[in-house]
C-alpha cells in the first residue's frame, strides 16, 4: 500500500505512472515529467495494481529571517479521481509527517488550499517569501511575494516565526 521511494531509486515504470497520475490530477502542464519544477528527494506513494496516490517530499534548508532551518516541502499531492474518498491522501500526508518527524527538519511546508491540509495540522502563515521563479522547469528570476496558500506544520514543537521573510534559497517546494 504505502511505499517510500528515494528519487534515485525511482523506476522508469513508476516514473511513468506518477507522470500519468499528475497529468490527470492537475490542470498545469507538467510537460510529461513526474515532477513540477524540481525533482523531489523522496516519493511517498500508494500502490494498488498501480500508483493511485502520490506525495513528493523536498528536504532542504531555508532561511527564516536570520536562521537557517531544515524543512520538508510537500508537493504534487495527488490521488486518482476514482480512488478519492478512501483516505488515501490523508494516509499519505500522515506518513509524510512521520517521515518528517524522523528527520532533522523542523517544519513541513506546502502551498495549497485543500481541507486535507487543515485536517492534517497545517496552518496558514502570511510570511513574505523569496524564491527562484520557474516556469516549465526553466529559471525566470527572483521573486518576493506573499501567498494565502502557504501552510506550515511543526514537526518537533518549534514555533513558526510569524512575519519574518522566508528565503527558499531556490525554487518553491
Amino acid at each position: 500500500m504505502i511505499e517510500e521511494i528515494s528519487e534515485q531509486c525511482l523506476t522508469v515504470e513508476d516514473e511513468a505512472e506518477i507522470s500519468a497520475l499528475l497529468e490527470v490530477c492537475f490542470p498545469t502542464d507538467y510537460g510529461g515529467r513526474s515532477f513540477f519544477k524540481q525533482r523531489p528527494h523522496l516519493r511517498v506513494i500508494w500502490r494498488e495494481a498501480r500508483i493511485v496516490g502520490h506525495v513528493a517530499l523536498f528536504y532542504r534548508a531555508v532561511r527564516l529571517g536570520d536562521a537557517l532551518v531544515d524543512v520538508i516541502g510537500v508537493g504534487d499531492v495527488a490521488t486518482l479521481p476514482e480512488a478519492r474518498g478512501k483516505g488515501i491522501g490523508t494516509q499519505l500526508i500522515d506518513r509524510s509527517a512521520q517521515t518528517g518527524r524522523n528527520s532533522q527538519a523542523e517544519f513541513l511546508l506546502l502551498f495549497g488550499a485543500r481541507g486535507l491540509y487543515d485536517r492534517a495540522g497545517f496552518r496558514p502563515v502570511t510570511n513574505p517569501y523569496r524564491h527562484v521563479q520557474m516556469e516549465g522547469a526553466r529559471t525566470q528570476g527572483i521573486e518576493v511575494r506573499t501567498s494565502q496558500f502557504l501552510k506550515v506544520r511543526s514537526l518537533h514543537g518549534s514555533a513558526w516565526p510569524e512575519g519574518v521573510e522566508v528565503d527558499f534559497l531556490g525554487p518553491l517546494p
